[in-house]
């Protein structure tokens, strides 16, 4: 028997040294550091090595010199687990980031602070509570998770990258971007492109693309698209019809590509300076141009020499076609699809993080040909759906004629008084119905397709009719056109919730620490079409109104994308609406819960409730 348990004892005695050797000390198992959000406001963060977890109840903190106070650590839900050592309990793995108050003495602008932490490792070994002494500098102020080397805590790239955070000072000297950094949906999607190989970084980016191609911002491409293709007429080939979809689509990519590496270099989105009035309405009159063209008022062609001198170089082809098709998708970049999405953000955050416009370039690019691949079949499926000449032709160009004239009065309607849109609505669905032969008498042996359009425009033109009828009795809301003819404006003005407009930064931070409850900041723009998806059908919500309810609300308009309203984007990274993000009371932001673009009711209740907690 002692022969058998000898060379057991042996190779127990061996493995027990090398487990030992796999422990990290403390302090490099948990990597502290800190940074000044404000001169009252501390940001705590700890990169936890994988395989090792800290308790949320072990916290404790000390100031050199101790005139300096601290309050309590606004810490984010952990995650609950069973610990052999302390019975149920929260704990924290990867990264934690969390805001502590504080209160120096006018005098004291710089000083130390202990952290102390306790953790375990997964293979049964915790750790004494564990010390850290921060420098902390009043003076030198950072933005919320500034550091870069958050990114390395999900397995991407190597740690040697992660730069020191012990101080301000150094924090200040690392990479812009600061929501990366979260746990939102933008920040993981900026992390994906760190280690990450390219193909894996641009097929994800062509698969986020196909996603957004379904999103309200990408709809109004489709009837700018179809339009040009029906435009040709009935004798566009399929081949053209393809060829003029690829020069939209690339159009837009390129324009994507170069407009998003210019906004993570810049802060700012190309996009929010052109939603003004002279430009949005420009763009307009374009359309309604191109419709009238369809109703048959005038064609659209250049100069009888001019067109012939360009065919024989173009092989008989429309001249300068193509390069007016690569500009309509150029300004539909900018101007029909300004809503920031995740990933969209995600990318603009990475460029500004690390300055690789290379990578992030191509990612929207590729992101932008995803947005494209649906446009591409609308575009040659509209080709198949061209009749021969006659009338049915004059008939699908008539259609694509409303279509482009609704395009119009929707790009619009965030520069405008509400009426104008309603009352622009109204009087489109009238003359569709009368096109529709709504007021014209059916022969009675009319057949099946006629009676059915005659309904559909006899149904438009009541719509339109009531349109205008609510919008001179004070309505403003196209789908409930009547409202204020029985009293439903009042009654959803009043349920709505209501949130108070911050003009500054200066005005925000004022807000948040004078709030006794947790904050949700919202940005919003006149022309942010998720931004009005998100108070239409999240906001209004019984269940996340009754969470709202409970929060200081404010809002940030930045609709006249001014100093102000940039500073507000800048100071939290944002390139853009839509935005939210959420505050603890008095304090700093809470991190990861940062919602970038829209969120239905259920997933943004569960957001609430994990503010809230």
């Amino acid at each position: 028997m002692t022969r058998l348990l000898a060379p057991l004892l042996l190779l127990l005695g061996l493995l027990g040294p090398a487990q030992a050797q796999e422990l990290l000390p403390p302090e490099q198992a948990y990597r502290a550091s800190v940074g000044a959000l404000a001169p009252d406001q501390l940001e705590v963060r700890f990169e936890i090595e994988d395989g090792y977890y800290l308790y949320k109840d072990k916290f404790q903190f000390r100031t050199e010199p101790e005139s300096v106070a601290v309050g309590t650590p606004a810490l984010p839900p952990g995650k609950k687990k069973h610990d052999e050592f302390f019975g149920e309990v929260e704990t924290y793995r990867d990264e934690l980031i969390f805001t502590l108050p504080v209160q120096a003495p006018a005098d004291v602008r710089q000083f130390e602070l202990t952290v102390i932490s306790q953790g375990c490792a997964d293979i049964g070994v915790c750790y004494p509570p564990t010390p850290q002494t921060l420098t902390v500098d009043l003076t030198k102020t950072v933005p919320p998770t500034a550091s870069g080397g958050w990114l390395q805590k999900l397995g991407i790239g190597a740690k040697s990258a992660a730069p020191a955070m012990d101080t301000p000072a150094a924090a200040a000297a690392a990479p812009t971007s600061v929501a990366a950094a979260g746990g939102d949906e933008s920040g993981r999607i900026a992390r994906l492109f760190t280690g990450a190989s390219v193909p894996l970084v641009l097929v994800s980016f062509f698969g986020f693309g196909l996603l957004l191609a379904f999103t309200p911002c990408t709809f109004p491409m489709i009837p700018i698209l179809s339009g040009i293709i029906v435009g040709h007429g009935h004798k566009i080939t399929k081949t053209r019809a393809l060829v003029l979809s690829l020069a939209y689509v690339l159009g837009m990519a390129v324009t994507y590509a170069l407009a998003g590496v210019a906004a993570g270099v810049s802060g700012t989105l190309l996009s929010a300076a052109l939603q003004n009035a002279w430009v949005l309405g420009s763009f307009a009159l374009v359309f309604v141009l191109l419709s009238l063209s369809m109703f048959g008022f005038y064609e659209l062609q250049l100069p009888t020499a001019l067109q012939s001198r360009l065919s024989t170089t173009a092989s008989h082809e429309k001249g300068g076609s193509l390069g007016g098709v690569v500009v309509m998708g150029v300004l539909s970049a900018l101007i029909v699809g300004p809503c920031v999405a995740a990933p969209l953000a995600g990318a603009l955050l990475y460029i500004a993080q690390t300055g690789d416009a290379v990578l992030g370039g191509f990612a929207l690019f590729v992101m932008a040909l995803g947005m494209g691949a649906p446009l591409i079949a609308v575009g040659v499926a509209a080709r198949s759906v061209l009749p021969k000449a006659g009338p049915w032709m004059e008939g699908v160009k008539q259609a694509f004629g409303v279509m482009l004239l609704a395009l119009a009065v929707w790009m619009i309607s965030p520069v405008v008084p509400a009426i104008v849109p309603m009352l622009a609505w109204g009087a489109l669905l009238v003359f569709s119905g009368i096109f529709l032969h709504a007021l014209d008498p059916l022969p009675p042996n009319a057949h099946s397709w006629r009676r059915f359009w005659k309904g559909a425009g006899v149904i438009a033109l009541l719509a339109g009719a009531a349109m205008l009828v609510g919008a001179l009795a004070g309505s403003r809301d196209p789908l409930q056109p009547l409202a204020a003819l029985r009293g439903g404006a009042a009654v959803a003005a009043t349920s709505a919730p209501q949130f108070e407009k911050v003009r500054s930064v200066a005005e925000l931070d004022a807000r948040i620490a004078a709030s006794q409850q947790p904050v949700m900041l919202d940005f919003y723009a006149d022309w942010c079409v998720s931004c009005k998806e998100m108070e239409r059908f999240t906001f209004s919500d019984p269940t996340v109104q009754a969470r709202m309810g409970r929060m200081l609300l404010l809002k940030a308009d930045v609709t006249a994308n001014t100093a102000d309203d940039q500073a507000l984007l800048k100071r939290f990274g944002l390139f853009g609406p839509p935005g939210i993000i959420f505050f603890t009371p008095g304090g700093g932001e809470i991190a990861g819960q940062r919602v970038v673009g829209f969120m239905p009711a259920d997933d943004f209740a569960g957001q609430l409730d994990a503010v809230l907690r």
